[in-house]
């Protein structure tokens, strides 16, 4: 179960370590994917965008939260 955490006596949600990391893994995937030239293979960049976005965040909050 996710449980806020407190630092300076203000509570914060565990998205705001979450979701940075999520961008970190995004942001490799992009470098990735323009480096080895896949995203001429991409229908839609933006959709792909995304839901790789989405992907990360959940797969991000999936292993931080045991």
């Amino acid at each position: 179960m996710l449980h806020e955490f407190s630092f300076a006596g203000m509570l914060f949600s565990p998205m705001v370590v979450f979701v940075p990391i999520a961008f970190l893994l995004y942001w490799l995937t992009q470098w990735l994917m323009h480096k080895f030239n896949l995203r001429q293979w991409i229908w839609k960049p933006a959709w792909f965008d995304l839901s790789m976005l989405v992907c990360y965040i959940g797969l991000v909050v999936w292993i931080g939260g045991r």
